[in-house]
Order: C-alpha cells, then structure tokens, then sequence
C-alpha cells in the first residue's frame, strides 16, 4: 500500500492505494508534511485531484477500491451517480435504492465513504436543502458545493 499527502484548498489531502486502485482519500485535521515525491501508483490520483481543485476536472477515471460493506458499497456507487455540480437529498438517495426506510442507513453509510470529494458524499443534502452532516466539516461540505456550481455573476446592465 502506498500512500501520499498532498495539499489542497481544504487542508492535507492522504491518497493510500496499491496496484488494486485508490482505497483512501481523506482531509486531515492535523498539519501534516506534504510528500516530497509522489508514488507512481498514485500519480492519475494526484493529478486529478489537482485538476479538481484547479477547475479543470469534474469527473475522476482512476481506479477505486473502496473498503466496506456490501451496503456501502451500494450507497456509494448510487453517490458515483450524482452529477458534477447537482445534489441529491438523503431522502431521494434512499429512494433511488430502493428503501425510504433505510435513510439512517444511507446516511451512515454516506459518513464513512472512504474516497473523499471522488465518490461524492458532498453532494447530499437535507431534504429542505440544508448542509448536513459531513465529516470533513459543513464548511468543506459549502466549499466543494460552490466550487463545483459557483454562483454567476449577474449583468449591471
């Protein structure tokens, strides 16, 4: 397994992964040392990560390999599905997998995604349109939102 932090807008990114593809992306509450040399493994990771935060990518094609269980896993591929810049409410994330009854669930399961900002657990919201819940911080949560759907400047005249 190998493991890079770089920076981001945010804070300390770590990226850990192996030849099976990328398991890890997390933001780091603590102040941590960037690496000097990223492992050729990771390499597409760091790039497009890069290219996220830089404005230039909006959809990830490295390899994943996410930890979890097989209700997890379901949850975060229906996440994968969440368009670039759209949101979904935990409601409608519940419904689209087929129990409305399950929404604690989903939302437990959206808590421990693995693959921060990749697989896109930002991009839930409450049903009334709120930002809730998110483990990186609601104030990462507003960031990414508005930098994958920045508001337009509207004409003066």
């Amino acid at each position: 397994m190998e493991t890079a932090y770089i920076k981001s807008p945010l804070g300390i990114t770590k990226i850990s992964g192996d030849e099976n593809g990328i398991c890890v992306i997390s933001i780091l509450s603590e102040e941590t040392e960037t690496s000097p040399e990223i492992p050729k493994i990771l390499q597409e990771a760091v790039s497009q990560l890069n290219d996220y935060f830089d404005g230039k990518c909006n959809d990830f094609t490295f390899k994943l390999n996410p930890a979890g269980t097989e209700f997890q896993q379901k949850v975060w591929q229906e996440l994968l599905k969440i368009p670039f810049g759209k949101t979904m409410s935990y409601m409608d994330l519940s419904k689209k997998l087929g129990d409305v009854k399950a929404i604690r669930a989903v939302a437990s399961a959206n808590g421990k995604n693995p693959l921060w900002i990749v697989v896109p657990c930002h991009r839930v919201i409450g049903t009334d349109g709120s930002l809730t819940g998110y483990a990186g911080g609601l104030w990462r949560k507003k960031w990414l939102l508005e930098h994958e759907n920045p508001p337009t400047q509207q004409s003066l005249f």
